[in-house]
Protein backbone atom coordinates (compact mmCIF):
# COMPACT_ATOMS: atom_id res chain seq x y z
CA UNK A 1 0.00 0.00 0.00
CA UNK A 2 1.59 3.92 -0.81
CA UNK A 3 1.43 6.24 1.63
CA UNK A 4 1.43 9.76 1.34
CA UNK A 5 4.18 12.31 2.45
CA UNK A 6 4.07 15.60 2.81
CA UNK A 7 6.85 17.86 4.14
CA UNK A 8 6.46 21.89 4.46
CA UNK A 9 9.48 24.04 5.43
CA UNK A 10 9.50 28.22 5.37
CA UNK A 11 12.39 29.69 3.66
CA UNK A 12 12.52 33.46 4.13
CA UNK A 13 14.77 35.89 2.82
CA UNK A 14 17.01 37.85 5.48
CA UNK A 15 19.29 39.63 3.23
CA UNK A 16 17.59 42.95 2.31
CA UNK A 17 20.09 45.99 3.29
CA UNK A 18 17.37 48.58 2.83
CA UNK A 19 17.62 48.94 -1.07
CA UNK A 20 15.81 45.32 -1.98
CA UNK A 21 17.10 43.94 -5.54
CA UNK A 22 17.77 47.38 -6.68
CA UNK A 23 20.89 46.23 -8.12
CA UNK A 24 22.57 42.99 -8.28
CA UNK A 25 24.83 43.82 -5.64
CA UNK A 26 22.73 45.59 -3.59
CA UNK A 27 21.03 42.36 -1.52
CA UNK A 28 22.60 39.26 0.42
CA UNK A 29 21.74 35.61 -0.52
CA UNK A 30 21.04 34.90 3.18
CA UNK A 31 18.08 33.54 4.07
CA UNK A 32 16.47 31.12 6.71
CA UNK A 33 15.16 27.31 6.53
CA UNK A 34 12.52 27.14 9.35
CA UNK A 35 10.69 23.94 9.84
CA UNK A 36 7.79 23.71 13.07
CA UNK A 37 9.38 23.37 16.32
CA UNK A 38 13.11 22.77 14.80
CA UNK A 39 15.85 25.20 14.92
CA UNK A 40 16.44 27.48 12.44
CA UNK A 41 19.29 26.74 9.32
CA UNK A 42 21.26 29.72 7.84
CA UNK A 43 21.39 29.59 4.28
CA UNK A 44 22.66 31.35 2.31
CA UNK A 45 24.09 31.02 -1.67
CA UNK A 46 27.31 29.30 -3.03
CA UNK A 47 29.94 32.01 -1.96
CA UNK A 48 30.76 31.72 -5.91
CA UNK A 49 27.67 33.27 -6.20
CA UNK A 50 27.85 36.09 -3.89
CA UNK A 51 27.03 33.93 -1.09
CA UNK A 52 28.18 33.86 2.63
CA UNK A 53 30.86 31.06 3.29
CA UNK A 54 29.38 30.49 7.14
CA UNK A 55 26.16 29.71 6.10
CA UNK A 56 24.46 26.50 4.47
CA UNK A 57 23.93 26.81 0.70
CA UNK A 58 21.42 24.57 -1.42
CA UNK A 59 23.95 22.52 -2.82
CA UNK A 60 25.13 21.03 -0.04
CA UNK A 61 22.10 21.08 1.31
CA UNK A 62 21.37 18.46 -1.36
CA UNK A 63 24.65 16.11 -0.57
CA UNK A 64 23.95 16.22 3.01
CA UNK A 65 20.22 15.22 2.13
CA UNK A 66 22.05 12.23 -0.03
CA UNK A 67 24.29 11.19 2.75
CA UNK A 68 22.06 11.28 5.75
CA UNK A 69 19.16 9.25 3.29
CA UNK A 70 21.45 6.53 3.01
CA UNK A 71 22.87 6.56 6.41
CA UNK A 72 19.28 6.32 7.57
CA UNK A 73 18.37 3.59 5.50
CA UNK A 74 21.90 1.67 6.45
CA UNK A 75 21.19 1.67 9.66
CA UNK A 76 17.53 0.02 9.67
CA UNK A 77 19.19 -2.53 7.35
CA UNK A 78 22.14 -3.23 9.61
CA UNK A 79 19.59 -3.71 12.26
CA UNK A 80 17.36 -6.18 10.63
CA UNK A 81 20.39 -8.26 9.55
CA UNK A 82 21.46 -8.18 12.67
CA UNK A 83 24.84 -6.22 11.74
CA UNK A 84 26.13 -4.13 14.82
CA UNK A 85 27.09 -0.58 13.63
CA UNK A 86 29.20 1.40 16.25
CA UNK A 87 30.25 4.08 13.80
CA UNK A 88 28.87 5.34 10.70
CA UNK A 89 30.44 8.69 8.99
CA UNK A 90 30.30 10.27 5.45
CA UNK A 91 32.49 12.31 3.42
CA UNK A 92 30.21 12.89 0.55
CA UNK A 93 31.03 14.97 -2.27
CA UNK A 94 28.86 16.34 -4.84
CA UNK A 95 29.73 17.92 -8.64
CA UNK A 96 27.37 20.43 -10.18
CA UNK A 97 27.95 21.81 -13.60
CA UNK A 98 27.94 25.28 -14.00
CA UNK A 99 26.40 26.50 -18.16
CA UNK A 100 27.52 29.62 -19.76
CA UNK A 101 24.01 31.19 -18.92
CA UNK A 102 24.31 30.49 -15.21
CA UNK A 103 21.74 27.70 -15.17
CA UNK A 104 23.68 24.04 -14.26
CA UNK A 105 22.68 20.80 -12.53
CA UNK A 106 24.48 18.21 -10.97
CA UNK A 107 26.62 15.48 -12.47
CA UNK A 108 27.03 12.97 -9.73
CA UNK A 109 27.35 12.47 -5.90
CA UNK A 110 29.52 10.23 -4.52
CA UNK A 111 28.62 9.19 -0.93
CA UNK A 112 32.12 7.71 1.41
CA UNK A 113 30.56 6.03 4.12
CA UNK A 114 33.00 4.57 6.68
CA UNK A 115 31.04 1.93 8.85
CA UNK A 116 32.47 0.53 11.76
CA UNK A 117 31.21 -2.82 13.07
CA UNK A 118 31.22 -4.76 16.27
CA UNK A 119 32.79 -7.82 14.87
CA UNK A 120 34.87 -9.24 12.05
CA UNK A 121 32.12 -12.09 11.07
CA UNK A 122 29.59 -8.55 10.25
CA UNK A 123 32.01 -7.18 8.23
CA UNK A 124 31.03 -9.26 4.72
CA UNK A 125 27.05 -8.43 5.71
CA UNK A 126 27.51 -4.83 6.55
CA UNK A 127 29.75 -4.40 3.35
CA UNK A 128 26.39 -5.73 1.39
CA UNK A 129 23.94 -3.55 2.73
CA UNK A 130 25.14 -0.60 0.54
CA UNK A 131 23.16 -1.69 -2.13
CA UNK A 132 19.78 -1.57 -0.77
CA UNK A 133 20.30 1.34 1.14
CA UNK A 134 20.73 3.24 -1.99
CA UNK A 135 17.57 1.41 -3.95
CA UNK A 136 15.33 2.44 -0.69
CA UNK A 137 16.85 6.01 -0.40
CA UNK A 138 13.86 8.22 -1.27
CA UNK A 139 16.38 11.25 -1.60
CA UNK A 140 18.56 9.04 -4.72
CA UNK A 141 15.50 7.68 -6.18
CA UNK A 142 14.25 11.46 -6.39
CA UNK A 143 17.00 12.76 -8.09
CA UNK A 144 18.33 12.95 -12.10
CA UNK A 145 21.73 11.89 -11.64
CA UNK A 146 24.07 8.92 -10.41
CA UNK A 147 24.41 8.73 -6.98
CA UNK A 148 27.87 6.46 -5.95
CA UNK A 149 29.26 4.81 -3.09
CA UNK A 150 32.41 4.02 -2.12
CA UNK A 151 32.08 2.25 1.24
CA UNK A 152 34.84 1.24 3.79
CA UNK A 153 33.74 -1.17 6.30
CA UNK A 154 36.45 -1.33 10.07
CA UNK A 155 35.61 -3.41 12.84
CA UNK A 156 36.00 -2.02 16.16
Amino acid sequence: MERTHNYQVEVAWTGNRGQGTSSHRAYDRTNEVRGQDKPSIPGSSDPAFRGVPERWNPEELLVAALSQCHMLWYLHLAAVAGVIVVAYADAAEGTMVERSDGGGHFTEVILRPVVTVASEDMADKAAGLHGRAHELCFIANSVNFPVRHQPTTTVA
